[in-house]
């Protein structure tokens, strides 16, 4: 039986042994609910008494559960009962705590009342979910409420999950001033302050690592954002050139990649140490087949909303990870329904 850790950041144990409980790490799903059904089912996962569950293991969700997809209700039903059913683990992403920042702007947006206090850019990021949602505001509301329950990151001996990246050091002083799990009002109202620890402990941990295009420069991304910064790896050892760190879809511009990081940039990086626990997260949209990218560094988003691939990592306590661990269902064109290859195959 699968209980739940006294300590605020850390998973459930196995009461039996006192091990860490086996976790299927699974990546962003962005509504996919059929796909995340596929996938669920892969690994083991069955319904009973209407939730999604298995004997021996628990699922942890890196985040981004909602915008973008086709069927966004239908997985914040699925995962919200899986996650107060005590059956999953869920970190927040960047498009949850947007949810959460702008709750009522949302609500109001979806009961039709003035909505000047949503940026354009929201609206647009959002747009899926807001229509998904029109007609049902009080579930709108339930899920934003259940958003502000979940913690930015989980912490165990033995592994971590984050939705872009670990900074320890932000984690450490986070732990500090907010030491239970959960966003609270006073969080909300310190990260509108540009520089606070809130607003850089939030920005690092659900958006990742970026740094600015120089001399003016911007791109526009394949989501249609003109961007100018560009994302980083956290975990490179030794980097050269600004092509050694980026980490997104997106090229840089003319021929940057080929450029000598900047001193000052290279300052600024960070490196996930090779002893540290493994570290599972999302956010990047990579492409191809799933492998870890460090002894000790997984990214699970392998752009499932873009056709590509829902991904999860079976972990069993192994201090460095395994590319035949990578589970995933491939999502089909047209009602992104999933189809039946999975482990190991292309």
């Amino acid at each position: 039986m699968i209980k739940t850790s006294e300590s605020p950041h850390a998973a459930p144990e196995d009461p039996a042994n006192n091990d860490p409980v086996k976790v299927d790490i699974i990546g962003d799903v962005h509504g996919c609910y059929k796909p995340l059904l596929k996938l669920l089912q892969r690994l083991g996962y069955k319904p009973v008494n209407g939730v999604y569950q298995h004997p021996e293991r628990l699922a942890v969700f890196v985040g981004d559960l909602i915008d973008r997809g086709p069927h966004i209700r239908e997985t914040l039903e699925l995962v919200h009962d899986m996650h107060q059913a005590g059956r999953a683990l869920v970190v927040l992403g960047n498009h949850e705590y947007n949810a959460i920042r702008f709750k009522q702007e949302t609500l109001d947006y979806l009961l039709d009342q003035e909505t000047q206090g949503m940026p354009a850019r929201l609206k647009k990021l959002m747009k899926e979910t807001l229509d998904q949602f029109r007609d049902f505001p009080e579930q709108w509301q339930k899920y934003t409420e259940w958003f502000s329950q979940l913690p930015l990151f989980i912490e165990t001996p033995t592994y971590r999950v984050v939705h872009a990246c670990w900074d320890d050091t932000l984690i450490q002083a986070y732990k500090s001033h907010y030491p239970l799990q959960g966003i609270t009002p006073e969080f909300i109202q310190a990260s509108r302050e540009k520089g606070s620890l809130e607003s850089r402990t939030v920005d690092r941990l659900t958006r990742g690592t970026s740094m600015p295009l120089p001399d003016g420069m911007q791109l526009e991304s394949k989501d249609g954002f003109i961007r100018r910064f560009f994302r980083t790896k956290f975990w490179e050892e030794s980097p050269k050139t600004y092509g050694d760190i980026v980490f997104q879809p997106d090229p840089l511009p003319y021929d940057l990649a080929d450029h000598p990081i900047h001193s000052t940039h290279k300052q600024n990086l960070l490196q996930y140490e090779a002893g540290a626990p493994p570290v599972f997260f999302g956010h990047y949209w990579l492409k191809g087949r799933p492998r870890p990218l460090q002894p000790n560094v997984a990214c699970l988003d392998y752009s499932a909303v873009s056709f590509g691939r829902l991904t999860a990592y079976r972990f069993d306590g192994e201090k460095e990870l395994r590319e035949d661990r990578f589970q995933w269902v491939y999502v089909d064109r047209g009602d992104s329904t999933a189809s039946d290859t999975g482990k190991g195959t292309e």
